[in-house]
């Protein structure tokens, strides 16, 4: 049997990697996918070779990530129950997709992964790991092997001669890549607790932030942009300045009460610094390219949207006929905003575009031929008449 199993060098994947090998008699290939999460991955192929594996497949993601699945996420302004910028959702087809890969090229007969029983991410990588290949065996292992908590499986990196670093657990635990970092458990299961100060990673406190604003201007080509101040820059490095600017000036925190798909209610606390400035960027060039209605339509749709990306359904037909529509919306979604960031607050405060529909002889308070306000009477007339005929019905008696 061979089992391709997605890898990170962690405790939980390493305990992973020596079990499987162990408990099926399995040729083990480890993948560990590159999201730009800011760890150092030198040396990680060895590590994985020494804990068993007989190859080990480390591969760079970070361009396809932000230009194939995050950047088409904020094309939709995707927020899940309308906070969350599912900076963890995203990324898990991406690695399932590269995984299967692995397995087809290799010959594997299974893959599996480190994800829990109790969250989200184990359907989001079964459901693409059957949307890809059908006939694909899953081994979750948290969901079949003995060990009940993180003290097994230290016991067992132990007596296995597991080289892992670690002692005793996080007080929460962590995910990051270029777009977010969620921190979750522990000591933040308690929904009243204040996240500790020194947890985040990503962002200043707003408080501790620079005295002054700073003001920043983001250029949007059919929908995706493409520069920062005047500078273009590719995918990934455009979003990891984003980042850099977000974090100084404390942007992008979130603490939320989440519903996993699974059933449950979960606190997460997020950064997402970069994701938060290319939310408001994007919806800003939107207000003045996109017509009223199609605008409406859009916003109407990205709930689903939302809920697709978190539940795991990327793959699925509805989620990449709902891309097209949206996709179509934005081939006019050219121009530029300009956003001012200070200690936490982000407003837009200037946009432009060479589409705009923004009409100022039609907007203005000041005398204009576009608009003869006499036109008024008549639409409202038009439009009060159901609510007209509805009363004069009841006898003159509106509704109460």
């Amino acid at each position: 049997m061979k089992i391709v199993v997605a890898y990170s060098g962690g405790l939980d994947t390493s305990v992973i990697l020596k079990w499987l090998k162990e408990t099926y008699k399995a040729e083990v290939i480890a993948f560990c996918a590159d999201l730009g999460q800011e760890e150092e991955l030198g040396g990680l192929e060895e590590k994985a070779i020494r804990t068993g594996a007989s190859k080990a497949y480390i591969l760079d993601l970070r361009e396809e990530f932000v230009s194939q699945y995050i950047f088409p996420m904020l094309r939709a302004n995707a927020m899940y129950e309308g906070v969350y910028l599912l900076g963890t959702s995203i990324a898990r087809p991406l690695i399932a997709k590269k995984q299967i890969e692995i397995a087809v090229k290799e010959g594997a007969d299974a893959v599996a992964h480190g994800a829990t029983g109790k969250g989200n991410d184990q359907v989001r990588f079964e459901l693409a790991y059957y949307a890809l290949k059908p006939d694909i065996k899953v081994i979750a292992p948290w969901r079949v092997w003995p060990f009940k908590s993180r003290q097994g499986l230290m016991d067992y990196a132990e007596k296995s001669g597991i080289p892992v670093t670690a002692t005793k657990q996080k007080p929460y635990s962590t995910d990051r890549n270029v777009l977010h970092i969620s921190y979750e458990g522990g000591i933040l299961e308690d929904p009243w607790a204040e996240p500790p100060a020194d947890m985040y990673t990503m962002t200043l406190p707003p408080e501790k932030a620079k005295d002054g604003p700073a003001y920043i201007e983001i250029e949007y080509e059919k929908g995706d942009p493409v520069a920062v101040n005047g500078k273009r820059m590719g995918p990934f490095a455009l979003l990891k300045e984003l980042n850099r600017i977000g974090g100084e000036n404390g942007i992008g925190r979130i603490d939320l009460v989440e519903n996993r798909y699974v059933g449950m209610k979960s606190r997460g606390v997020y950064e997402t610094p970069g994701g938060t400035i290319l939310h408001a960027a994007h919806r800003a060039v939107e207000s003045i390219t996109l017509d009223r209605e199609v605008m409406h339509l859009k916003e109407s749709l990205m709930p689903k949207y939302a809920e697709m990306v978190y539940y795991g359904y990327w793959f699925s037909p509805e989620r990449e006929l709902l891309q097209k529509l949206i996709d179509e919306s934005q081939k006019k979604v050219n121009g530029t905003a300009r956003l001012k960031l200070y200690k936490g607050s982000l407003l837009v405060v200037g946009r432009k575009s060479p589409d705009s529909l923004y009409d100022p002889s039609l907007a203005t308070f000041e005398e204009g031929a576009a608009y003869d306000q006499k036109d008024a009477e008549g639409f409202i007339r038009l439009n009060s008449l159901r609510l007209r005929v509805e009363t004069l019905l009841r006898g003159g008696k509106p509704l109460s």
